[in-house]
């Protein structure tokens, strides 16, 4: 018996009779969200770039696919060799300048490629729009991205980034004006939230043009000022002192050092 065979059996006893009342009572809709749990953990051990976590949080994104796929082959729908079966499939039919004899000359003609294909395939869901393939319930910066990507596949984009950074330029000052205004309504602050956005979903696009996710990219940042931030935090107990307790130029020369130190690391 295989690795994959033991996780089948695995998951089929934890469901069954004599099994874990807790994985007895799971429906596909708590599963679903425990999953996006161990798909973010996983994320987050890719970026650490270590291999032994990496590995274990593919292993937790797989326990729980296994575990929805046997929660539908209860009730007769379908089973995990289905899963393979289909994607497998799906694939073949979506890379036929590797299964076939089509040929393309860069990984841009293959998502053209791609969509032509997905939209012939019989039992593609009909969609009012280019947009709707994208899952309302993803998060912002990555829906915006994917968003601005399908309507720019479709030839509704700037012509380079020099545009998207005039855009952004744009959309920072008129954020800029709506904070500028000195009696803040209501009405206002939906509008400078409405601002703010604008220059997200435009600064989105810049990261398209510039071939970075924007997800990442901010991913990085905030993993590089968590560093930083740590860092002060371990230098003021050193010095027997909370980092609360410090005035902003005691922080700022914290920061300074934090910056240097771990530059090197």
């Amino acid at each position: 018996m295989n690795e994959i065979d033991k996780l089948s059996e695995l998951v089929a006893r934890l469901r069954g009779e004599n099994g874990c009342p807790w994985d007895k009572k799971q429906t596909p809709q708590s599963m679903a969200v425990y999953l996006t749990e161990e798909v973010y953990e996983l994320m987050e051990a890719i970026e650490s770039g270590n291999p032994k976590a990496i590995c274990e949080e593919l292993g937790d994104v797989l326990f729980h696919i296994f575990f929805i796929a046997r929660l539908f082959q209860e009730k007769g729908d379908f089973d995990i060799g289905d899963v393979a079966r289909g994607i497998t499939e799906k694939m073949i039919h979506r890379h036929p300048h590797v299964f076939g004899t089509d040929t393309v000359n860069s990984a841009e003609e293959v998502k053209v490629r791609w969509r032509q294909i997905k939209l012939q395939e019989k039992n593609h869901v009909q969609q009012n729009s280019l947009l709707d393939s994208v899952p309302a319930k993803m998060p912002a910066l990555m829906r915006a991205y994917r968003i601005s990507e399908r309507a720019a596949g479709a030839g509704f984009d700037w012509n380079d980034i020099s545009g998207v950074m005039q855009k952004a330029e744009e959309e920072w000052f008129e954020l800029k004006a709506e904070l500028a205004e000195k009696n803040q309504t209501e009405k206002n602050k939906e509008r400078i939230a409405m601002e703010f956005g604008d220059v997200l979903f435009t600064l989105a696009n810049v990261a398209r043009f510039a071939k970075i996710h924007p997800e990442t990219a901010l991913t990085a940042s905030v993993a590089k000022f968590e560093k930083r931030f740590k860092y002060m935090e371990k230098s003021a107990a050193e010095s027997e002192t909370s980092i609360e307790s410090l005035s902003q130029a005691e922080m700022e020369i914290l920061w300074e050092k934090a910056k240097k130190e771990l530059a090197v690391l």
